[in-house]
């Protein structure tokens, strides 16, 4: 083929399956001028680039995270990011447990975690490289004449991971390796030269693993002045304008406390946090972010109640006593909610414990309700409609609605929020906020038709504490969950997304359910909104490189086909590039 143009190979994320080469997609394009001219003139345009002269250096920084890099930004990784696909978002792996030096590597040289290569401890214990072979086995047993080199600082990396290396060398320290690598590029011909790195390790696990820690700042400014040092003998090989380099600079694993329970944010443990770089120099600068958090839609099924004239569908608490909050104490209530009715209401009480369920008015001297009024809604207490919020809830969209209650000396006060503001703060000292009747959603039978509700419900929670204004407005939005602030203080939780039935059911440790009657029914949704989302799910993990990511590109750009009885759990994460041609 004998063109002037090159060619454009666009982004893409694939699960990794039984695809074994790039799978990109080619359009024409200019050449592009800015690129440096590193790939000879006469590459064959083979599917990626694939052909003689392909080879990786793989380097590893241990324990420096993605965010301390992004901070610094160091002028040799900030070359790189130039001419990469990179992020600062990266993750050791997608686990919450306590994650170790050991638990890191193993998942960037074999492709597996620790689920299936048993590796959690500092000493490899439970490492089983017959059914988790290393990176340097693969290209050992797929390329008859390969060259594979393992410089470490630190001796146990190489003792165990890189025993199939065609050279492994245990050196001194992070310069002594600096050294070696050069050396290798300088005399050798090899396939893989992987250098391992360990001084930011040490000195953020003795000083901290923050950017504004002088000791651990340092050593990642030094090894920058390491990587660029092999950059530049990298680029002096005689044999330079014939070969194909693939260069990974990815950190083993972050810094700092480590693990997290059931759900939570793994993009939120600082000792997972990686930067990872997968650079050539016709690859175009692509920078892969974690899902920005307001972007996880909420959805599921809701439990949805109307009423008219006719009828009216109520939910009422099985206990009593739980949302009776008296003349004083502490507390939070939370409740998503969906108007999805054609015309205004007014007197709806739709949540509570004060009013007369079965009609409109009937309210009692004591208690607490929620109200609709026109498009909006008060918080009614004792008998009185107190607090206007004052902003409009009847839009077809899911509002979060919450209050708190908490005692500054003798005066009491009740804060009321929605969607992530806060509304206003009343003094309702006196004011009793316990009923007999069983707390409730749903509001009672219209007066008019025209005043009729179709309420949706979800997520309603009742904590006995007074959460602070910054995380009840920090936090309101998402979903319930055990891992959401204060789950130990819950004294009511009802998700209300079984999706059938009548029965709402208390994952709280009371569990007291909510018994539906009348006219209701299910209702699933998906919205998408900046003022309430569904919760991270494991499979955000999967949107930037992982430690067991590395493998898989490195088998394609080398390659080697990959049969899927290896089982590699890793995604392909594929760069923009142009190839020239003539």
């Amino acid at each position: 083929m004998n063109m002037k143009k090159g060619f454009t190979l666009t982004f893409a994320l694939k699960c990794f399956g039984l695809a074994s080469v790039f799978g990109l997609i080619l359009t024409t394009t200019g050449c592009n001028k800015d690129f440096e001219n590193t790939l000879p003139q006469t590459f064959k345009n083979d599917t990626a680039g694939l052909g003689a002269g392909k080879k990786v250096l793989y380097i590893v920084v241990d324990g420096i995270t993605g965010a301390a890099i992004k901070t610094l930004a160091p002028a040799n990784i900030a070359t790189i990011n130039a001419k990469a696909l990179y992020t600062f978002d990266g993750l050791a792996d997608d686990k919450r447990n306590v994650i170790t030096n050991a638990a890191g590597w193993t998942n960037m040289f074999t492709g597996y975690d620790y689920t299936k290569s048993n590796v959690t401890s500092e000493d490899f214990a439970g490492l089983n490289l017959a059914t988790t072979p290393t990176i340097f086995t693969r290209i050992k047993s797929s390329l008859s004449t390969s060259r594979t080199v393992s410089i470490a600082s630190t001796p146990l990396f190489n003792d165990k991971l890189a025993g199939d290396a065609t050279i492994k060398q245990n050196v001194s320290d992070d310069a002594a390796v600096k050294a070696g690598v050069v050396a290798e590029l300088n005399t050798n011909n090899p396939t893989m030269v992987v250098a391992q790195f360990h001084s930011a390790d040490i000195a953020g696990a003795a000083n901290g693993y923050t950017a504004s820690t002088p000791a651990y700042a340092t050593a990642i400014q030094t090894i920058d002045g390491y990587i660029g040092e092999i950059l530049t003998a990298l680029k002096a090989r005689k044999g330079y304008s014939g070969e194909n380099w693939l260069i990974v600079v990815a950190s083993n694993k972050g810094g700092g406390v480590s693990g997290g329970s059931a759900g939570s944010n793994i993009y939120n443990d600082p000792s997972r946090n990686t930067y990872v770089a997968f650079y050539n120099p016709r690859f175009s600068k692509t920078l892969v972010n974690q899902p920005d958090p307001s972007s996880y839609p909420f959805t599921g099924s809701a439990i949805r109640l109307t009423s008219t004239t006719a009828n009216n569908g109520v939910a009422v608490l099985s206990d009593a006593n739980i949302g009776d909050f008296g003349t004083t104490g502490d507390y939070t209530f939370v409740l998503k909610i969906r108007s999805t009715a054609s015309n205004q209401s007014n007197y709806a009480h739709f949540c509570g414990n004060m009013s007369n369920y079965s009609a409109r008015e009937g309210l009692n001297s004591t208690g607490w309700d929620l109200m609709t009024w026109g498009d909006s809604y008060y918080l009614s207490f004792a008998g009185g409609y107190t607090i206007s919020a004052g902003t409009a809830i009847r839009d077809g969209k899911w509002h979060t609605l919450a209050f708190k209650l908490f005692n500054e000396g003798a005066v009491r006060y009740v804060s009321l929020f929605q969607d992530g503001k806060k509304i206003t703060s009343v003094d309702i000292t006196g004011k009793n906020l316990t009923n007999p009747a069983a707390l409730h959603m749903g509001a009672g039978k219209a007066t008019v038709a025209t005043d009729g509700t179709d309420l949706w419900f979800r997520d309603m929670a009742i904590y006995n504490i007074a959460m602070t204004d910054a995380d009840l407005i920090t936090n309101m939005k998402k979903e319930i969950s055990f891992t959401a602030p204060n789950p130990d203080k819950l004294l009511g939780w009802w998700p209300s997304n079984e999706g059938t039935g009548l029965v709402l059911k208390d994952l709280s440790a009371a569990k007291k359910d909510f018994a539906v009657t009348g006219s209701a029914s299910w209702g699933y949704f998906l919205e998408v909104s900046p003022v309430v989302g569904g919760n991270i799910t494991d499979l955000a993990f999967k949107n930037v490189p992982n430690g067991i990511d590395i493998p898989v590109l490195i088998y394609n750009w080398l390659n080697i086909a990959v049969p899927q009885q290896w089982g590699l759990m890793g995604n392909l994460f594929t760069p923009t590039i142009v190839l020239p041609t003539n």
